[in-house]
Parts: C-alpha cells; sequence; structure tokens
C-alpha cells in the first residue's frame, strides 16, 4: 500500500513538471495573465475615497491648487490602485571563517616488582615471559580537528512598478508588482511584494527595498534554458525518497 502511495505521488509529480513544460515546448512561453490578478482588482476597486488636506478646495483667485494633477501636488501614492516605482539595489557579501583543534595525551602505569615477594612467585609459575612485574600500563591519545568557510556574495539592481493593493487600519501599504521580460525561449519573471509606510515613499513616488517590512523579491524564470538547469523530475523525486 505504501509503495502504491508512493509511485502516485510520482506520478502525479511526474505529470505536473510535464505539463509546466508544455507551455514552452518548441515555442517560447506564455505570459502570465494580466487581468483578474490582485492589481488589476485593486485599480479596478479603489476602495473608499480619501480626503487629504492637501487636496481641499483652493481659493479660485489663488495661483496654488493642491489636487495632485496640480505642479505642486503630492503625486505619491497613497490609496488603493496606486503605483510606486521599487528600486532593489543589493549588494551584499559576508564572509565567515572557523578553525577549532583539540589535542589530549594521557598515561598510566602501574608496577608492582616487589610486593612482599609475591610477582615473583607467581612469575615462576606463568609462562615463559610473563611478569607481574609491570602490572597494567596504559597509554592513550586522541587528537581533532576542524574548519569551516561561507563566502556569500550577492548583487542584483533592478525596479519594478508595484500596485497598492490595500491599505491597513494603521495606514500602511500593502503593495505587489509584477514583471516578465521575454528573450527568445527564456523569460525572466520578477515578483516584489510587502508593507510600506506612506511617510518612506520619496517625492519622486520610490521606495527602496530596505524600506520595505516583510519584503518578498523573486527573480527567476521559466523556458527552455531553465528546464536544462534542472534535475529531472524522476531525480528530484528520488532525491527526496532515498535515504542515502
Amino acid at each position: 500500500m505504501a509503495l502504491r502511495t508512493l509511485l502516485l505521488a510520482a506520478s502525479a509529480t511526474a505529470l505536473l513538471g510535464a505539463c509546466a513544460r508544455l507551455d514552452h515546448l518548441g515555442r517560447a512561453p506564455t505570459f502570465s495573465p494580466a487581468t483578474e490578478t490582485r492589481e488589476h482588482v485593486a485599480m479596478l476597486s479603489p476602495g473608499l475615497p480619501v480626503t487629504l488636506d492637501a487636496e481641499a478646495p483652493a481659493d479660485e483667485a489663488s495661483l496654488w491648487s493642491g489636487n495632485r494633477q496640480s505642479l505642486f501636488g503630492d503625486r505619491r501614492a497613497m490609496k488603493r490602485g496606486d503605483i510606486m516605482t521599487v528600486v532593489i539595489e543589493i549588494d551584499e557579501k559576508a564572509e565567515i571563517s572557523n578553525d577549532t583543534a583539540r589535542a589530549r595525551n594521557g598515561s598510566e602505569s602501574l608496577r608492582v616488582p616487589q610486593l612482599l615477594g609475591l610477582p615473583q612467585r607467581a612469575d615462576e609459575k606463568l609462562p615463559e615471559g610473563a611478569s607481574l612485574a609491570d602490572a597494567v600500563s596504559l597509554d592513550s591519545s586522541s587528537s581533532s580537528g576542524g574548519s569551516g568557510s561561507v563566502k556569500r556574495k550577492e548583487k542584483l539592481e533592478l525596479r519594478v512598478a508595484a500596485t497598492v493593493v490595500d491599505v491597513l487600519p494603521n495606514g500602511v501599504l500593502s503593495i505587489m508588482g509584477s514583471q516578465e521580460l521575454r528573450v527568445n525561449f527564456e523569460l525572466r519573471e520578477l515578483l516584489v511584494s510587502g508593507f510600506v509606510r506612506p511617510e518612506d515613499v520619496s517625492r519622486q513616488n520610490e521606495i527602496t527595498y530596505d524600506k520595505i517590512a516583510s519584503a518578498r523579491v523573486s527573480y527567476g524564470g521559466r523556458g527552455q534554458i531553465t528546464d536544462v538547469q534542472q534535475p529531472r523530475i524522476g531525480q528530484q523525486v528520488l532525491d527526496a525518497v532515498l535515504p542515502f
């Protein structure tokens, strides 16, 4: 029964992997639909209107207009359906190195050459070459050593437009953005999501990734080149099941 369940799970996994690859079998991978996404729904239903002090009616005789469409208006994203630019600039480097060494030596010796003449009497009855003069002699030594090192270097520079999909009760903005770029038979996909404070958005309507709480950034893709770089579905299943 367990073997049948394992075979069914492996077959289902293989079918799912095959269906995913059929999308770009002999042709370029298709784009993800832009409609019916959370970003698209947020743009269609912007939610309740937000009244800001800057958008208060100005005197008709005044040259100043505080609305968002004016020259000096605040065009930062602040309500559901608005769009902002997320700037991702990651240039990090980490190095960790550890060395450990330990050594220990010990020896124990017990000699009884003269113990009321008992060793000499016992030696007469022992086989040739055996003696109680050196009753016990122990030597021990142990040593251990270990070393390890970790080196990581990441560099990523990207810009992507994100949509405000929700405004939390405390005013924090929930954003989500996606971007797809297809070159020949390979499609690159960039996804970003997280939570942003309105005051952290710059006057250029931009925000850096280090000011996004619970930031999730994914940069990958799919296509013929990615398929070749990945192990086969059967090999992945065996790697997960086999204990050796």
